[in-house]
């Protein structure tokens, strides 16, 4: 995972992208010391966005995010160091997603993953957190029965698990039930667009949104469940121009995930985005990384200097005295 430490922008070239601007004026920089010990001179900026020292996200931040038009950065998280990298990394929002269940538990699909596996990977994910918001999706047939099972089980995932909010899929015909969660206080990040869970009734994983009729409803689900108190939207494969409208009808974040450049912020697959998932990669993913070429190739080479017995070399190893390992060696006698 070597290019997980790669030097990350300076902030000279941040500073460059108007939308970052903002963002960045409200940090405080903070001196620290330099290599030798010395204090740095007061003043001094971090020389990476993962020297900015930042507050606790909250839904008031992505609020504030999305008030200045500044996108809010999205990445999924299943353990301890997937979190770890995404929130030193300057992530806004982590999502311990239930693509889990295919990238990291190896299922044909997202259906299979539990509660049990939610709560389980949210714990680690959370454990790896300092700054990001934390939101994690409540498994296929956890909130589809009734609202009472939606909360009960919403619940469970921020007590046990540890999230501060939820993720759900579906249309208008989950606006009860979101009704219901956030009138009690669970954050609710809505899902629109394709819905993964829903992949064997939707014929597979189509874009959505591709007549006037299927867009007009898109349009009208995002209003009801705007409507019903999510504070933000998932939109999931649908054309970019849909997606654009849906942002500007609404007053809430629009998360896109194949929907454009236009949503209010963006979400990928951590596995995805880093090339470590292989079985099949969607349209809407920009690989950023060969991770898992690179980790073959790694292990490979392990392998390699194991059989030569190259490995490990005695910079790897700990050291006896001398006169302590004869005095050994004459007590048990050398072979």
């Amino acid at each position: 995972m070597a290019s997980l430490r790669r030097p990350l922008l300076s902030l000279s070239r941040l500073r460059q992208r108007p939308c970052i601007q903002q963002s960045i004026r409200s940090y405080s920089f903070h001196p620290s010391p330099d290599p030798a010990g010395a204090p740095a001179p007061s003043g001094t900026a971090p020389t990476s966005i993962a020297d900015i020292p930042r507050p606790k996200a909250t839904l008031h931040t992505l609020r504030q995010l999305y008030k200045r038009k500044i996108p809010i950065a999205t990445i999924t998280a299943h353990d301890f160091p997937s979190a770890l990298a995404a929130d030193q990394a300057g992530t806004d929002l982590i999502l311990v997603g239930d693509s889990l269940a295919m990238v990291a538990l190896g299922y044909t699909s997202t259906n299979q993953v539990t509660m049990e596996d939610m709560i389980h990977h949210s714990r680690a994910v959370v454990r790896g957190t300092k700054s990001a918001y934390v939101v994690a999706d409540l498994p296929f047939g956890t909130y589809e029965a009734s609202p009472e099972d939606a909360v009960r089980n919403a619940v469970r995932l921020i007590r046990e698990g540890g999230v501060e909010a939820v993720k759900l899929e579906g249309g208008k015909e989950m606006a009860v039930t979101i009704e219901r969660l956030t009138t009690v206080g669970i954050p609710v990040l809505g899902h629109i667009g394709l819905l993964p869970q829903r992949q064997a009734a939707l014929g597979g994983f189509r874009v959505q949104g591709k007549t006037a009729a299927s867009a007009a409803q898109l349009l009208e689900d995002a209003l009801a469940l705007e409507k019903a108190g999510c504070f933000a939207l998932v939109l999931e494969a649908m054309p970019a121009e849909i997606a654009e409208i849906i942002t500007k009808r609404i007053t809430i974040p629009t998360i896109g995930i194949g929907a454009g450049s236009a949503c209010s912020g963006q979400v990928l697959v951590q596995l995805d985005m880093l090339g470590a998932f292989e079985r099949f990669v969607p349209k809407f993913v920009k690989q950023y990384e060969s991770i898992g070429v690179k980790t073959r190739q790694a292990i490979g080479k392990y392998i390699e200097e194991v059989k030569a017995r190259s490995f490990p070399a005695m910079e790897h190893t700990y050291p006896i005295k001398p006169e302590e390992l004869e005095k050994f060696k004459a007590k048990v006698g050398s072979d």
